[in-house]
């Protein structure tokens, strides 16, 4: 039996995402607006999480399998135009915006603490998310 590295782990789990960015960003409109996906690539925080789309909307993970994080904020388009940039968890509005541009800039700018590099595995394997962790250390937990 073989040991993995800690850096070995790291590249396989880049090397996940990147294949997986790879595809997101070759998507046609059929699935999303190709500039979603390449507004959020442009961020170095957002391009080493895990990119997946659903109902044209691009959404992040700090883990490639499922059940996967939702503690990354997501930009929602709006009807009568810009973004409305929200939380999954708590289903906070952490703003509107008008541009994607904007929508990422503030995605990257309202990371989790601690969020780094999307691990390979699930999110229960991550040390807390969506501020579990916080939270039970608050409650004595």
């Amino acid at each position: 039996m073989k040991f993995m590295t800690s850096n070995e782990k790291v590249r396989s789990a880049a090397d996940i995402v990147a294949a997986a960015w790879s595809v997101v960003l070759s998507y046609g409109t059929d699935r999303v607006d190709p500039a979603v996906p390449r507004a959020a690539h442009r961020h170095p925080s957002l391009r080493v999480l895990w990119p997946m789309v659903s109902h044209g909307v691009l959404y992040l993970s700090r883990c490639t399998r499922y059940p996967w994080s939702r503690d990354i904020p997501t930009a929602f388009r709006q009807g009568g135009g810009g973004y409305q940039v929200r939380r999954q968890p708590d289903h906070a509005l952490l703003g509107v915006v008008d541009t994607l541009e904007e929508a990422y800039a503030l995605i990257a700018t309202s990371l989790p603490d601690g969020c780094g590099p999307a691990i390979d595995g699930t999110a229960g394997d991550l040390p807390s998310c969506a501020g579990l962790g916080r939270e039970a250390q608050a409650n004595g937990s």
